[in-house]
């Protein structure tokens, strides 16, 4: 049956230059670390804290890095884990890992000891390449998991030389920034720069992995919030990089053959979160860009760093743009080297996009992804058309159709609000070791197999896609998702707490707040906000702890038993700031 959007009515729209579609993958993604070093070895490929690497120099470290792995005995197909802050090391192990064929797992260097042991139990991984304080928590947990060798991450290690004395010296500031970079490991983890010093490089001639392999495993919630390993293969990750290339326009030549500009990216966004793994890890890479890397967003640290090398491409959530802008402002900080910077992960709201443009004369793009698009499918023009608060339009190779929200066979017609239904050679293939929950978002249709959402959208007339509503109910808080089952699990636990729901509420820059609305047992005393997140802490990632305690007499319940989160959220809006 013909589909309303078969002929991509969004076309018309697209930035001039931007083709409708880009070129199968036929190159895995380690492909470009090989190739950039003989094309321009001497160009900065990473800036770690002021300590540049070439490309020369990175390929050099991949190579080491790929050889220790397969003398720690891992093989294709096998998984390595990595918990790690956006550093050098972290660059060299993603790369090194998967240039043996080896399947990268990404992990929250920050996650609670049960956090990483579901995961790595879940993954069997054989590997985990960990900070130091991560790499003790995985240790503890070893046992009950695949992994047979943690390796551990010095961060210090990465800096520049004079840095790196400045940590040794007996002064308090030194003591205070040591502590916050190392961490004590326990016997039996050894160090990532053991394993590789000495070791013969792996040769050039050694085959890549194929696009179609697996190359990575990224967890997520999903729809339903229980947390499981989105498949990722070279080719998802390749297609969605060159999706992004010719979205922008960067790296490459014009049609004239000159070469473009090289870029110089922020890495301001965790790679262990798809956005960042993808624009920063992958995409920057793959245009030849230098990527300048921060271990963690500080408005200063970015500044900074905009004084030694200044940025051209920001990949950033909203919440960064304000706070960066507004400094700039303050301090007369320039940042108006910034040609492009792409949001996602939350709305990008008019003000905080003309807030933006108006501090560096570029230009601010909202795009929409999830980890199961590899993550980007829809993005605004680059161009003076782009429109602040839509999703944007389909990339290209992408396909789009709008169904009826039971009906994912059903299309409804352009300008009426239905689930969002994703096709393209980004879409994942499935949930690692769970075909059940992979057969509820994939659908085969008129020959496309097609990826459900959750999301309610519409699309305009001319192509531009609105999100207006969530099928489900996870709350985006500073760019990561929280799913209200998890967090209500581990607090129905608690001493003292009947009942639970959790629910986000506006919070500010972090996009949505953490609340939790509780029942008291009958014999409890006090339960109280410090208690609530101290008990949190045990389990749960910093990002998904409840801010603000609400208790209630009951929660509100629909008639087969359900509570009504969005009942409850009412409620809470409605009560009086105090």
């Amino acid at each position: 049956m013909a589909s309303a959007f078969d002929h991509r009515p969004w076309l018309s729209t697209y930035a001039p230059g931007v083709a409708p579609d880009v070129p199968v993958a036929d190159e895995a993604l380690t492909a470009p670390i090989e190739r950039n070093a003989r094309e321009f070895g001497d160009r900065v490929a990473l800036d770690f804290m002021g300590r540049t690497t070439t490309y020369a120099a990175l390929a050099h470290e991949v190579a080491r890095g790929a050889a220790a792995l397969l003398e720690l005995g891992v093989r294709k197909g096998d998984r390595v884990a990595i918990a790690l802050p956006n550093c050098t090391t972290h660059v060299v192990t993603f790369y090194a890992a998967l240039r043996i064929g080896a399947v990268v797992v990404e992990h929250n260097p920050t996650y609670s000891e049960g956090e990483l042991e579901h995961q790595l139990a879940d993954s069997g991984a054989t590997v985990a390449i960990a900070w130091e304080p991560t790499a003790a928590r995985i240790a503890a947990v070893q046992d009950r998991t695949d992994v047979r060798t943690v390796v551990a991450v010095d961060l210090s290690r990465d800096l520049p030389g004079l840095k790196r004395f400045l940590l040794t010296l007996p002064i308090a500031k030194a003591r205070e920034t040591r502590a916050s970079m190392r961490g004590e490991i326990p016997a039996g983890v050894v160090r990532w720069e053991h394993l590789t010093k000495g070791v013969t490089p792996l040769s050039t001639s050694a085959p890549h992995p194929e696009p179609g392999d697996l190359a990575l495993l990224q967890y997520t919630g999903g729809t339903t919030g229980t947390p499981k390993g989105a498949m990722l293969t070279h080719a998802n990750l390749v297609t969605n990089a060159r999706q992004g290339q010719e979205w922008t326009q960067m790296g490459g030549t014009d049609d004239d053959g000159v070469p473009r500009r090289a870029e110089t990216v922020y890495g301001v966004l965790p790679f262990f979160h798809a956005f960042g793994l993808t624009l920063c890890l992958s995409f920057t890479l793959r245009v030849g860009a230098t990527l300048v890397l921060f271990p963690k967003f500080d408005v200063d640290a970015v500044l900074e760093a905009q004084k030694r090398r200044p940025g051209t491409f920001l990949p950033a959530v909203p919440p960064m743009l304000e706070r960066l802008a507004k400094r700039a402002v303050e301090t007369g900080a320039d940042i108006s080297t910034f040609q492009y910077a792409i949001c996602g992960a939350m709305p990008l709201s008019g003000e905080v996009a003309a807030l933006w443009e108006e501090a560096t004369g570029g230009l601010a793009i909202e795009g929409y992804g999830m980890t199961e698009t590899s993550p980007v499918a829809l993005g605004n023009p680059t161009s003076p058309a782009r429109q602040p608060g839509r999703l944007g339009l389909p990339f290209p190779s992408t396909y789009i159709r709008i169904t009826d929200q039971e009906d994912p066979h059903r299309e409804v017609e352009i300008g009426e609000r239905g689930e969002l239904l994703i096709a393209g050679p980004q879409v994942f293939p499935g949930y690692w070791q769970r075909p059940e929950e992979s057969a509820e978002v994939l659908v085969e249709i008129d020959g496309r197999t097609w990826l459900r959402t959750g999301d309610v959208v519409v699309m305009h007339d001319d192509g531009f896609v609105e999100l207006v509503d969530r099928i489900k109910e996870m709350i985006i808080t500073g760019g990561f998702k929280v799913y209200p089952s998890q967090v209500e699990e581990h607090l129905r636990r608690m001493p003292g707490v009947e009942d639970v729901a959790v629910v986000g509420i506006p919070g500010g820059d972090l996009g949505e707040k953490v609340v939790a609305a509780i029942v008291l047992a009958k014999d409890a005393v006090h339960v109280d906000l410090d208690a609530v997140r101290a008990w949190s802490s045990e389990r749960l990632a910093r990002y998904a702890i409840p801010k603000q305690l609400e208790i209630v007499k009951e929660l509100p319940r629909s008639q087969i038993g359900k509570v009504l989160r969005r009942v409850v959220r009412e409620g809470i809006l409605k009560r009086p700031s105090e």
